[in-house]
């Protein structure tokens, strides 16, 4: 645009009288602010007496296209500065607290752990940091549930971590039918049976699980099937690897518990036996929810023939019994009961069973001959919880390929 004629105010109002029907609009807006600022200062605006400003902004508005609040802003803008220049957009950035070495240590611990739930790997980060000392856990420690779950939707994180058969009720006057009472004592387990599918009619291996109702303490077994003959030196074993005495053991109504031969094995360990009741299905909801949680998670749903129970055996035994009760953090219930009396669970808070254990009053009462509490503690802190999870997930990866092994062969 070339408008060097128009040096005069009353040439620029006979263009405006002659052109009423005419309207200009600029083609870039870095041109268009350029040409503002020339004719601004040709025209000496700043000493334009009131009329004559109005008539500069109406020239202004139809050579640019541009509305008259938009011409009073340029106008504004080249009294201040000097220049008439667009503002580079600030977009607005907030403070990033936890570093790309957060993310991909969170992406560590949770490859570690199985990707368990936040709140429990919140409280596997407290504890690296807390209980071990490990510094690089010192931001991800105080890092809350909502924001863990936001920092495993990122992209940095993912590029680092990407048949049940139920029982059937059998009517034996084999143990009381009714839900145990703890009343806050350890040593009361719920008992039930996981088993490892089938395959071309051929029937997989079962793990036996049990939890202690008050501390979460889970100890898992496998035998090749369920009969006399390999049940009862599981169960035998199960109840050496508590530390506390047992003295409470509570399943459903299947047959591979209420039978004689496991009611003699606990009436002479004096351990009180009880069952599900009818219509009651969280009597044994506890080991129910384990079975997902912990045997599910790490051993999965597929077929494992029978032969390979006792190498499965002694992974639970040596490795993965240890990491779920020292290592792997739990859900801790509080019951609130309603003014009708109805009672409700709520989830504040996260421990290990050891933690859980430690917590009770005079927990060392409840130990079993030849246990103590040092003992425990100082095989706790022999590794950290990620260390744990690692030696855990070490073994099972050499574990699985060595079963589909001797299988084939």
């Amino acid at each position: 645009m070339d408008d060097t004629d128009a040096t005069s105010l009353e040439q620029i109002r006979a263009f405006l009288a002659g052109s009423e029907e005419v309207r200009f609009a600029g083609q870039r807006r870095a041109e268009v602010y350029g040409w503002v600022e020339k004719t601004l200062v040709r025209l000496q605006y700043a000493s334009l007496a009131k009329p004559d400003k109005g008539l500069v902004r109406r020239y202004l508005s139809r050579m640019t296209g541009l509305s008259r609040a938009q011409v009073t802003r340029l106008i504004a803008l080249q009294r201040r500065t000097g220049r008439v220049k667009a503002t580079a957009y600030q977009r607005t950035k907030f403070a990033s607290r936890y570093t790309p070495a957060d993310v991909e240590l969170l992406a560590y611990v949770d490859k570690a752990h199985g990707n368990i739930s936040g709140p429990a790997t919140r409280h596997i980060l407290q504890r690296e940091y807390s209980e071990y000392g490990q510094a690089a856990y010192v931001r991800l420690s105080s890092i809350s549930v909502a924001h863990l779950y936001r920092l495993r939707n990122s992209s940095a994180y993912r590029k680092r971590n990407t048949s049940y058969q139920p029982t059937r009720p059998t009517s034996i006057p084999i143990g009381e039918r009714r839900k145990p009472k703890p009343r806050g004592e350890p040593g009361f387990l719920r008992i039930d049976t996981v088993h490892q599918g089938d395959h071309q009619g051929r029937k997989g291996l079962y793990h036996i699980n049990a939890v202690d109702e008050v501390t979460q303490w889970e100890i898992a077994a496998t035998v090749p099937q369920i009969s006399e003959l390999w049940l009862i030196p599981a169960l035998e074993s199960i109840l050496q690897q508590f530390p506390f005495v047992v003295r409470g053991f509570h399943t459903d109504n299947g047959s591979e518990f209420i039978n004689y031969q496991v009611a003699g094995l606990l009436e002479k360990l004096l351990i009180q036996q009880t069952k599900s009741r009818a219509y009651h299905c969280g009597d044994n909801g506890l080991v129910e929810a384990k079975n997902g949680a912990v045997i599910r998670k790490h051993i999965g749903f597929g077929h494992i023939d029978p032969k390979h129970a006792e190498a499965v055996d002694r992974f639970h035994r040596e490795h993965l019994n240890p990491y779920v009760n020292f290592h792997r953090p739990s859900a801790v219930p509080k019951i609130l009961t309603a003014a009708n009396g109805k009672r409700r669970r709520v989830y504040l808070r996260w421990a290990t069973p050891f933690e859980m254990f430690r917590e009770l009053p005079h927990c060392e009462n409840y130990l079993r001959p030849n246990v103590t509490l040092a003992e425990l503690d100082r095989f706790a802190q022999s590794q950290t919880d990620t260390e744990a999870a690692l030696a855990m997930q070490r073994v099972k990866r050499k574990l699985f390929p060595s079963l589909q092994q001797r299988s084939s062969a």
